[in-house]
């Protein structure tokens, strides 16, 4: 038995074949990566966005009966809508202490509490001033400008969102994409707390409430593809 074990020592294992000039080129292309800095990122997100939602509402105009509305009811709903935008945004860049995986299982809880949150808000509180409008029931489609601009206003934080986590997302990336397209939403609800009097309640919850929603099913469908490997 020894001497077979003392030849098999012996046998040297067999040289490698050496690489070809081809591959050796392609890896001395090789560069370092620089990593994420998530709170870099969420930090770059939330300012850009802010400043395009300003912009928008500068545009767009003040809605004309804000001084006539309750001001704790007008600034309560604009914090709703600031955090709503905000802590989705945080949920789907920023990962746990320690760790490289997204936060998807809050992210998709955030998204579907937004969706649902904002809706029956707007249905429930609604208060008017003197020069506010209404539409009713009956003239819900004329809301759709309202539901573009509150659309075009999440697209870019989504946007921008989509590049910082491109390939980035092994597992969870519908439901991440699906609170950036939340966060993004509720960004256009701000824009529209701020330029839209209309008061009634089929209008501002299913219309600016809705925006949450088209947005997170848009988002989910559409950048889900750039954030996977």
């Amino acid at each position: 038995m020894s001497d077979i074990l003392d030849h098999l020592g012996a046998i040297k294992p067999p040289t490698p074949a050496p690489l070809s000039a081809a591959l050796e080129a392609e890896l001395g292309k090789l560069a370092p990566v620089k990593p994420r800095r998530p709170l870099r990122e969420l930090g770059a997100l939330l300012g850009i966005s802010l400043v395009y939602g300003a912009g928008l509402v500068a545009m767009f105009t003040v809605r004309g009966d804000l001084r006539e509305l309750p001001m704790p009811w007008l600034l309560a709903a604009g914090l709703a809508w600031l955090l709503g935008f905000v802590v989705p945004c945080y949920l789907a860049l920023v990962p746990p202490r320690g760790s490289m995986q997204p936060r998807w299982h809050l992210a998709a809880a955030c998204a579907a509490v937004s969706s649902i949150g904002f809706v029956v808000l707007g249905l429930l509180v609604h208060p008017s001033g003197a020069h506010s409008k209404y539409i009713g029931w009956e003239h819900i489609p004329r809301g759709h400008g309202c539901l573009e601009l509150g659309v075009l206003s999440a697209m870019v934080p989504v946007v921008i969102g989509a590049l910082f986590l491109r390939r980035a997302l092994p597992v969870g990336a519908r439901w991440v994409a699906a609170a950036l397209g939340a966060g993004g939403g509720c960004l256009g609800g701000l824009v529209l707390h701020l330029h839209c009097p209309v008061t009634d309640a089929p209008h501002v919850g299913l219309v600016h409430g809705g925006v949450v929603v088209v947005s997170a099913l848009l988002s989910a469908a559409l950048v889900t593809r750039t954030t996977e490997p």
